[in-house]
C-alpha cells in the first residue's frame, strides 16, 4: 500500500486485500501520510507527454520551455484527472475506500505510516524500516 492519502497504490480496496491474501503472505504495508493539500498541489502541477509517457511538475521536475516537452518539441497535456477539481474528488474518493484496507493491516501488526512532505526526510526512516525488515542477499563468493 502506498499512501492513505494519495491516489495510487495496492491495494486500495478491501476486495483488493483479500484478493491479495491468496497469492501472497505480507509481512510490511508502508503507507506515506502525506497532507492533503501538498497532494492537491503537486498532482495539479502535473503535465505529460503521452507518446512518451514523460511526466513533468511544475515545481520538481519543469519542462525548459512551459507546456512543451524537453526531447520532441509536442505539447504536453494535463490529463483530466489531474485538474484540482478532479484531483480532491479522488483524494477524498481514496481516504474513505483505504479506510478498511489500513484498519485490515493494523490489526495485523504488519502497518508502518511515516508523515511528511520532503522525500529526504522520509526515506531514512523507510529505508531502517526495510533494513531492519529484509535479510541482505549475500554474494556467491560468500559460500
Amino acid at each position: 500500500m502506498h499512501s492513505a492519502n494519495h491516489n495510487t497504490g495496492f491495494p486500495r480496496t478491501l476486495v483488493q486485500a483479500e484478493a491479495l491474501d491468496r497469492i501472497c503472505d505480507l509481512d510490511l504495508v508502508i503507507t506515506l501520510n502525506i497532507p492533503f493539500e501538498t497532494l492537491k498541489d503537486r498532482l495539479s502541477r502535473r503535465w505529460i507527454h503521452p507518446p512518451s509517457g514523460r511526466v513533468y511538475n511544475l515545481d520538481f521536475n519543469p519542462p525548459q520551455v512551459h507546456g512543451v516537452d524537453d526531447i520532441t518539441g509536442e505539447p504536453l497535456v494535463q490529463q483530466e484527472d489531474d485538474k484540482p477539481e478532479a484531483v480532491a474528488a479522488r483524494l477524498r474518493q481514496y481516504k474513505d475506500v483505504a479506510k478498511p484496507v489500513i484498519k485490515l493491516y493494523k490489526s495485523r501488526g504488519v502497518f508502518h505510516q511515516f508523515s511528511g512532505t520532503e522525500t529526504n526526510k522520509i526515506w531514512p526512516y523507510v529505508y531502517t524500516l526495510f533494513s531492519n525488515k529484509i535479510t541482505p542477499i549475500q554474494s556467491k563468493e560468500a559460500y
